[in-house]
């Protein structure tokens, strides 16, 4: 595990404060369950030929090939509008975690415009948020927060680089929050135009704030660079798209951005072995453990069956018409993920 620290001395000074990185070696060799040692967690084992470089390199519509423009997975990015229309709810997940997730599942115009899930963690010391939202959402996103508690915000852990969840990160970084993502997608951010994150890591990274810990796992799969939280104490995990259920907002992998189904299904088996209640995904509602291993299990077998129709030679269209009959995956928009699927499944 490596932690880099992009910040001011005042910045570090509030940092060693509250923050503490599993650094020595004890920590290097802990154990994540079933045996895999920190370090396993995000190990790619599928390797796919790099994408054309470009001015602005993010995943196409549903994570394929490259896509120019600034908006979340190449969706252009839009304002949000104005209007009495509340486009978020918060909802209680356990003791002093919430989510805040979008009133509508749906890929256009909420994606662009709301971002995905953000899970907010209170503490004694302040607030820890799971994900930014879009710019737009600021507002939104911290009246929320204070309609909860008058801690400011600490921290704010993204889980993978994309605009959905990361595009309001920077307004929240000039109130004062540190922020903390993935060295792999702290590059992507820098590679971008977005605001850099203070910090990054690589592995596994702890924050200690008014008692409660938070832990950062780096897994692959939706990118090469995602990041779990987990919260033992409130037995919550935070994912990320690397789960996210909705029909109307398929699962797929960022194939751009260095993720594979292959590892995607591997991160969602390792998940499993954590010990937890409840799951806030990227997209959709919470989830039961048992909700989240019955997705698991779909997620696999969509890996699986697609495996079986690259082998057969099935066409691009004939892979999509079959994963959408038999397992009610994405529609339209999912199918991007199959030329990618095609080349990693061979």
């Amino acid at each position: 595990m490596r932690i880099t620290r992009y910040s001011s001395s005042a910045v570090l000074a509030l940092a060693l404060q509250s923050l503490l990185l599993a650094s020595n070696a004890a920590a290097q060799e802990a154990q994540l369950p079933m045996g895999r040692t920190i370090g396993d967690a995000c190990t790619r084992s599928v390797s796919l030929p790099a994408p054309a470089p470009g001015p602005m390199r993010g995943p196409g519509p549903a994570g394929g090939p490259p896509a120019g423009g600034p908006g979340p997975g190449g969706f252009p990015a839009l304002a949000a509008p104005a209007g009495p229309e509340e486009p978020t709810r918060l909802e209680r997940v356990a003791d002093d975690v919430y989510a805040i997730i979008n009133a509508n599942d749906a890929v256009m115009p909420d994606i662009p415009l709301y971002g995905g899930n953000v899970a907010v963690y209170l503490t004694d010391d302040g607030v820890v948020l799971v994900d930014a939202k879009t710019d737009g959402m600021h507002d939104d996103l911290v009246a929320k927060v204070q309609s909860l508690t008058d801690q400011p915000i600490k921290y704010v852990v993204l889980t993978h680089h994309h605009p959905d969840h990361s595009g309001g990160a920077a307004r929240l970084q000039a109130l004062g929050a540190t922020v903390i993502v993935s060295a792999a997608n702290r590059e992507r951010m820098a590679a971008s135009g977005q605001a850099s994150p203070q910090m990054g890591y690589e592995g596994r990274a702890q924050i200690v704030l008014g008692g409660k810990r938070i832990e950062l796992l780096e897994f692959c799969g939706h990118t090469s660079g995602d990041t779990v939280v987990y919260l033992p104490d409130a037995r919550v995990v935070v994912s990320g798209d690397l789960v996210a259920t909705p029909a109307s907002i398929p699962q797929v992998t960022n194939y751009a951005d260095g993720g594979t189904w292959t590892d995607m299904v591997q991160a969602l088996d390792t998940l499993a072995e954590l010990d937890f209640d409840f799951l806030i995904a990227g997209h959709g509602p919470v989830l039961t453990k048992p909700q989240f291993l019955e997705h698991r299990d779909k997620i696999a077998a969509i890996r699986t069956r697609a495996q079986e129709l690259v082998r057969d030679g099935r066409s691009a269209n004939e892979i999509a018409e079959a994963l959408i009959a038999e397992f009610d995956w994405g529609s339209g928009f999912a199918a991007g993920n199959i030329p990618g699927m095609m080349i990693e499944l061979e």
